[in-house]
């Protein structure tokens, strides 16, 4: 067995670790999932940074609207009022909860992805009539990457990281003196470790160089206390599918001018004051960018979810992902030829997202392993990183756990558990690769009797996604 490292050991009490309880009760917890040994366990969900299993508090607001459900800004009737007063009454919350400043505006987008392509929309053409340039990292990913690189009217640069944050602050200093940037896209927290640049040093950084920020918060939002306000950060996108809230909704809140004076995501009904034949008038944000029947459900679902975050006394969530993360790492560290993936040694607070890589197996196989025989939920792939990955030395993929308020102590111990009886004795069950995915043969386990689905067999590639995701 390897030593553990001093950073490690000196973080987590064993036992605090394995007896930490829940921070807030999310559906599902009890859920018993069937094993390839015909036994069942409680789900040890450890794919949060994937989607967060739903608040209870979340679950009960939606039971207590649905009644009330109907259309929203275009009705007269009176459900149709109520559902317009809880959707802009959820507006107000979720901007609250990011610390959202006066005129700052809350658009309703589905997730982080939709936000920062709607960002990416209305960034301004330079004084010169250029295109208005963003600076990104090769960190990010796919859904801050993607949106600056492939849209017309802006230019993307790319630079790379460095082996340090502070090298890595250097890079941002050095290409913003080299050329003007209208806006600079970070993360709030890596997906694929959890680590993060401090964003108020991007944010001094950028607006020295007379650039505005954008953060990614998907990572961050569910995981750390964070402030539009206090930071100086000028956007933030995140999704309410990682933060405890179902229903595909997400926003994306910060200055108004340019959601104002760019071009409406959508074009359609709710965005418009008038229209003619040979002419639009559109509203200002954030109906500018919301055409279309809105989410009502999902907008409810997330400021719930933002309001039960926000009630937990300051210091608890992290705290409690903290121990959580510790163990897990102490853990990993601990056995032979599992090795933690890090972006920057000098990097401080990461939240409860850790990958990792098994010299000589799998991630695939080492996943799928894990579930089938131990009921435990993790992710593997790529992460929607492949830039980062391919950077870290795990462009075939890697393996990854991630926590949040509902998970328990004893999930990260089993999960640590099955690992060494894996590294040990490898594999019960027989598994193969069933179109790019690892799979056990001749699976027979039911699906929890939910409808229309029969058993794992027809099912596991399609619920595995890309192999290379």
């Amino acid at each position: 067995m390897k030593s553990l490292t001093t950073e490690s050991a000196s973080c987590v009490d064993e036992a605090a670790a394995s007896e930490r309880l829940p921070l807030l009760p999310v559906v599902g917890a009890s859920t018993q999932v069937p094993l390839v040994d015909g036994t069942s366990r409680t789900y040890a969900n450890l794919d949060y940074a994937a989607s967060a299993p739903a608040l209870e508090t979340v679950a009960a607001r939606v039971t207590e609207v649905l009644p009330l459900y109907a259309s929203v800004h275009r009705g007269a009737g009176y459900l149709s009022q109520v559902s317009t007063a809880l959707y802009e009454a959820s507006r107000q919350a979720v901007g609250r909860f990011v610390g959202a400043r006066e005129d700052d505006v809350t658009i309703i987008t589905r997730n982080t992805t939709d936000s920062l392509n709607l960002l990416a929309g209305v960034v301004p053409a330079a004084a010169d009539g250029a295109p208005g340039r963003v600076l990104v990292l090769d960190s990010e990913h796919h859904a801050n990457l993607l949106p600056w690189a492939h849209g017309a009217g802006r230019e993307a640069t790319v630079v790379g990281i460095a082996a340090t944050v502070a090298g890595t602050l250097d890079v941002l200093a050095t290409e913003l003196a080299a050329r003007p940037y209208a806006l600079v896209a970070v993360t709030g927290a890596s997906n694929v470790t959890g680590e993060a640049l401090p964003l108020e040093d991007v944010v001094r950084i950028a607006h020295a160089a007379g650039a505005r920020v954008a953060v990614d918060g998907a990572q961050l939002i569910p995981h750390r206390r964070f402030s539009l306000a206090d930071s100086g950060v000028d956007y933030v996108a995140f999704s309410g599918h990682k933060a405890y809230a179902p229903f595909g909704a997400g926003v994306l809140v910060g200055r108004r001018d340019w959601l104002d004076g760019g071009t409406p995501y959508l074009a359609g009904g709710g965005a418009v004051r008038d229209v003619r034949a040979d002419r639009t008038l559109w509203q200002p944000a954030p109906a500018r960018h919301e055409a279309g029947s809105p989410n009502v459900i999902g907008a409810v679902a997330l400021a719930e979810a933002c309001e039960a975050l926000a009630a937990l006394p300051d210091g608890a969530l992290a705290a409690h992902e903290e121990v959580l993360r510790a163990r897990l790492v102490e853990g990993l560290e601990a056995l032979d030829g599992v090795e933690v993936v890090r972006i920057w040694p000098d990097s401080h607070d990461p939240v409860g997202v850790v990958t990792f890589t098994v010299a000589g197996h799998d991630p695939g196989l080492v996943a799928a392993y894990l579930a089938a025989e131990y009921g435990i939920g993790v992710r593997d792939g790529r992460f929607c990183a492949h830039p980062l990955l391919s950077r870290l030395g795990a462009s075939s993929g890697a393996i990854r756990a991630s926590v949040g308020v509902g998970t328990p102590g004893e999930a990260v111990d089993r999960l640590i558990a099955g690992l060494a009886a894996y590294l040990a004795a490898g594999p019960r069950a027989r598994y193969e690769v069933v179109d790019g995915c690892w799979t056990v043969v001749d699976d027979t386990r039911p699906l929890l009797a939910v409808h229309g689905l029969d058993s794992l067999t027809a099912t596991a590639a399609q619920a595995c996604g890309p192999a290379i995701d």
